[in-house]
């Protein structure tokens, strides 16, 4: 059986002490003059205490080849070889640090563009653990890997537009209506790419409005990993998403898994946003 270690990104939202077999990078955050490393010397409460007072957005960087490379050395020395899950490379530089550190290493790391990130990225982890756990080969692993992470949707539901606002992707005008009459948009994040969905007034119809873009897909595949997430200082507005849509996860599972989302997306859609992210069932 082959020995297979992982290696993530912190915007997989994957805590670092997960699994023995998951070792987790930490993206550099930068709010002005203050640099942190995601998850080591700042957690998500500490980030969107910082976000929430700041005027403006935080910056993240990748994560340099060099630290890839390191990882890969002592995988490899200790007879194991390797799956690296990254971010969207349309979203950071990192899938392309990870390739570059890989050269060296062909027959023992294999680098996958998630396309994603966050909850999304997360259960794509998860996933590879799984398939490890079942005692797949190497190759096998990687080929479903790189099938299976199109059927992955994420949705999620904001609860401010400010956000968007300060990162330039809404006007201050829109901002300032969508705040008036409490506009909730619905978006996805899909080949990298954040798009909006539509606009629900409340948060009640948000969730709604996630529920029948969920039904509007082919359904939640519950034999392959799911997450919920939620980003800022409470798992509020995420709890009330929960009971609002009782009917769509009631009997599919005894626990609904929960993780907090941090600095990537975070950044851009602010607290209190709910996410969901599932792998669709197949045709």
């Amino acid at each position: 059986m082959d020995k297979i270690r992982i290696i993530t990104d912190s915007a997989s939202d994957i805590k670092r002490d997960f699994h023995e077999l998951i070792t987790v990078l930490p993206i550099r955050i930068r709010f002005d003059e203050e640099e942190y490393l995601d998850g080591v010397t700042i957690n998500n409460i500490q980030f969107f205490e910082k976000l929430i007072e700041s005027d403006s957005l935080p910056k993240t960087s990748l994560i340099t080849p060099d630290t890839f490379e390191n990882e890969y050395k002592k995988a490899v020395a200790d007879d194991f070889r390797v799956i690296v899950i990254t971010l969207a490379s349309d979203l950071s530089g990192t899938y392309q640090s990870a390739v570059i550190a890989a050269e060296n290493y062909k027959d023992s790391v294999t680098v996958i563009d998630s396309r994603t990130a966050t909850t999304s990225e997360h259960i794509l982890v998860k996933y590879a653990l799984e398939l490890i756990q079942k005692g797949l080969s190497y190759q096998e692993i990687i080929r479903i890997l790189e099938e299976e992470k199109n059927d992955i949707q994420l949705l999620a539901v904001l609860d401010t537009l400010e956000y968007l606002k300060k990162g330039g992707r809404i006007s201050k005008t829109a901002a300032f209506v969508g705040e008036v009459l409490s506009i909730k948009p619905v978006v996805t994040l899909k080949d990298g790419v954040i798009s909006v969905l539509g606009k629900a007034r409340g948060s009640k119809n948000g969730n709604n409005y996630l529920m029948k873009e969920i039904e509007k897909s082919s359904g939640i595949d519950f034999t392959r990993p799911l997450c919920l997430g939620y980003t800022g200082l409470s798992d509020e507005m995420l709890q009330k998403y929960i009971k609002d849509s009782a009917a769509l996860y009631e009997g599919a599972l005894s626990e609904l898994p929960i993780c907090s989302v941090g600095a990537t997306i975070g950044t851009h859609v602010g607290p209190n946003c709910i996410v969901v992210s599932y792998f669709q069932k197949r045709a």
